[in-house]
């Protein structure tokens, strides 16, 4: 069966660039000084593959797509086995001369050079999520066999980002990488290869002529994941960092795939005879088709047609559902606010990679170092990553809060330009100064419970001073009553 696709414009990713670097004799250096010159020649055939490993990865793709992931996959495992076995940073003690230098995959003008196995390890699953997606991209999707093999290669792409999101990106960013390996830029490129994956369905159903419920809940699933791509798009820190095509393209086919689900839907709504609801989802989704357009700049000419062809067939149903309505059923076209939310089903997700990349059975220079060890100091190692990641975030939580405690108090906006800086304002050191000389917050402490004690004395004395006036006042009156009484005896005597 031929399935048309030749209109469905899809991305791929292009690999991030690299400089050359030789392993070996970093490497081989650090072997020989920490263990022996004997355990370095023992280690030179590890070594030498490495080094291959390296220098192939730093040559242009070859031709087969398939062997260069095989390569990605070969020398993530290694350079997997080089991490806990031999430390790599600026210290004297460790392999302090390896800097590896890596170019921003969107934007070629950024790189990051920098003494960190974190960085290699990201830029090589970032790669191997690129080179998916080309084979994904690569395949002819007019064909049952092609679109299977363009579907889990999409899968493939979103499981290399979903693991770099998972397992590199975090230690990467926090070795200063580039945007394009920072967990944000991963959850992105992972939604949009699952958007493509899941689009790969949509064009299964359609030229299977499968019934448009179905066709309309799996567009609406690839609409999700465009739009959830189209969020990460326009969030920091990559609204900055991404050329407008790619945001426009994203943009586009969200809405697309949105007005697509409504055009099923509304198919199946006409069969119902459900003429007033199939009125409105055309209506919604020919209107979000317009948004997008016209925000769309430099799209593919193909998607820009697709969406077209969309909204005519949307409109030609809709003039005939509104002429069957005003002739025939006369029914109320309710709301867009009152309608139940579209219904999606997604048939698509990441696929696991945590097999392929498996660095564990890799026999790289454990004759150096037992296997154990080196697991025990890699677990040590992910420890101490995660409290120092831990810590920094609970740092930055606790500047936020104090930036919004600060606000609250009115206090001067010049606080909060101290970062990075060694010295408050005069007027403000004046002021804590003369807090510290009266005993810092101890001595605070202590007059405010003086002041405590003084109001308790306060109390009592008015509390005394208010009982006394009441006995005056009591006392003043029965002396009135009294002499009031005795004139009153007298003048009836008389």
């Amino acid at each position: 069966m031929s399935y048309a696709a030749a209109v469905n414009v899809m991305l791929a990713v292009h690999e991030k660039k690299t400089t050359a670097v030789d392993l070996y004799r970093p490497l081989r250096n650090y072997i020989a000084y920490t263990f022996s010159e004997r355990d370095a020649q023992v280690a030179d055939d590890d070594l030498q593959t490495i080094r291959q490993l390296r220098l192939d990865l730093e040559k242009p793709s070859p031709s087969s797509l398939d062997l260069r992931r095989d390569l990605l996959i070969s020398y993530f495992r290694a350079i997997a086995a080089v991490e806990p076995r031999f430390p790599i940073s600026p210290d004297r003690s460790h392999v302090h001369s390896l800097t590896f230098t890596w170019f921003d995959a969107f934007r070629s003008n950024k790189t990051a050079a920098l003494p960190s196995i974190h960085l290699e390890k990201a830029a090589v699953l970032f790669n191997l999520g690129a080179v998916y997606s080309q084979i994904a991209l690569a395949a002819d999707r007019t064909s049952a066999a092609g679109l299977k093999q363009a579907c889990n290669g999409f899968q493939s792409a979103a499981g290399a980002f979903a693991f770099l999101k998972d397992h590199a990106a975090p230690k990467a960013v926090a070795a200063g990488a580039t945007v394009d390996l920072s967990v944000e830029c991963a959850v992105m490129l992972e939604k949009l290869m699952l958007a493509q994956s899941q689009e790969c369905f949509f064009e299964k159903v359609i030229g299977d002529a499968k019934p448009p419920g179905i066709c309309s809940k799996i567009a609406r699933q690839v609409g999700v994941y465009y739009e959830e791509a189209y969020a990460a798009l326009n969030a920091s820190p990559l609204n900055q960092h991404f050329d407008r095509t790619w945001i426009s393209h994203v943009q586009l086919k969200a809405a697309q795939f949105y007005a697509e689900a409504c055009y099923r839907y509304s198919l199946e709504l006409h069969e119902k005879e459900e003429i007033a609801e199939e009125i409105a989802r055309l209506r919604i989704g020919i209107s979000a088709l317009i948004d997008a357009k016209k925000s769309a700049k430099g799209v593919a000419q193909p998607l820009l047609d697709a969406a077209n062809k969309l909204e005519t067939n949307m409109n030609h149903n809709l003039e005939r559902s509104v002429k069957e309505n005003d002739r025939v059923y006369l029914m109320r076209i309710p709301t867009a606010s009152s309608l139940a939310a579209l219904p999606a089903a997604s048939l698509v997700k990441p696929t696991p990679l945590g097999q392929v990349l498996d660095a564990s059975k890799e026999k790289f220079f454990s004759n150096l170092v037992p296997d154990s060890s080196t697991k025990a100091l890699s677990k040590y190692t992910d420890m101490v990553d995660n409290i120092v990641r831990t810590q920094l975030e609970k740092l930055q939580q606790g500047s936020e809060i104090t930036r919004v405690k600060l606000k609250e108090m009115d206090l001067p906006d010049s606080i909060l330009a101290l970062e990075g800086t060694l010295s408050l304002p005069l007027d403000l050191t004046e002021d804590v100064e003369a807090v510290q000389i009266s005993g810092g917050p101890s001595g605070l402490e202590t007059e405010i419970q003086q002041l405590r004690d003084l109001r308790r004395v306060n109390q009592e004395l008015l509390v005394q001073a208010e009982e006394l006036l009441q006995k005056e006042a009591n006392s003043t009156y029965n002396s009135e009553t009294s002499l009031e009484q005795g004139g009153l005896d007298h003048s009836q005597a008389r």
